[in-house]
């Protein structure tokens, strides 16, 4: 079966999109990215507005607390918000619910700024010992950021795109994927030139600038590492990017 264009997918009419990648604790660049994007809508003056984060809004960065704050924010009226989860933030739930393994997971993958960020806001050092630090995190996080991330969707599908973390396992019905593929396969689904019925729009593997396939799209472009944050905006059957850097103003 042909697969679907990433040109010719469409959203409802009115509507706007912009689908932010992976932020990683970079609550700087959000903020530019945000700036911009408020320029844009009162210049064009779309009649709704929705952002979507892709996942992997904590770990890594610097201010995993300042970016799950920004998301807490009101936005204007016509705005709406859909945030996804990503498996940086399936593996903090894991390690504060005591999942097996999940903790180790988790501090070995950048979980030592997101609980530095947590407890400098609470005019507290992060204990030294890494379980220790994970077991007191609940006493340190503000209620709603907790309700907020143990809130977060896996999905979210609009027009002829669908919105997930990682990517989706080909040859399966988007209704009845994996949530462990959703959050974090690579491989089979980056390779796969079939159609999986929508465009799939994803962050999870960085690459050095937006990647535009026939199936998919990927918007993680190393945010953590340098890089810049980056959001597609999708509106009617046209597509662009939008970015935020280092430096930028």
């Amino acid at each position: 079966m042909t697969p679907p264009s990433a040109t010719s997918a469409c959203v409802p009419p009115g509507l706007r999109i912009y689908a932010v990648g992976d932020v990683h604790g970079r609550a700087d660049l959000l903020d530019v990215l945000h700036a911009r994007i408020v320029a844009e809508v009162r210049r064009d003056r779309p009649a709704r507005v929705v952002l979507v984060g892709l996942g992997d809004l904590v770990d890594r960065g610097p201010a995993s607390r300042g970016v799950v704050e920004h998301l807490l924010a009101p936005l204007p009226e016509g705005w709406s918000r859909v945030t996804l989860g990503g498996n940086h933030e399936d593996m903090m739930l894991g390690a504060m619910d005591g999942r097996p393994g999940a903790a180790a997971a988790w501090l070995g993958n950048g979980a030592r700024a997101t609980l530095d960020s947590y407890y400098a806001a609470a005019g507290r050092l992060t204990p030294a010992d890494d379980r220790a630090a994970v077991a007191g995190l609940a006493d340190v996080m503000p209620p709603r950021h907790l309700r907020f991330l143990r809130g977060l969707k896996t999905t979210w599908r609009c027009g002829g795109y669908f919105f997930v973390h990682a990517g989706v396992r080909p040859g399966v019905p988007l209704d009845d994927q994996d949530p462990d593929d959703l959050r974090w396969i690579r491989r089979p689904f980056l390779d796969s030139e079939c159609d999986f019925g929508a465009v799939v729009v994803h962050g999870h593997t960085i690459a050095p600038r937006p990647v535009e396939r026939p199936n998919r799209i990927g918007v993680d472009t190393g945010a953590f590492a340098g890089g810049p944050l980056t959001a597609v905006v999708l509106e009617g059957a046209t597509r662009r990017c939008l970015q935020a850097s280092e430096g930028w103003v």
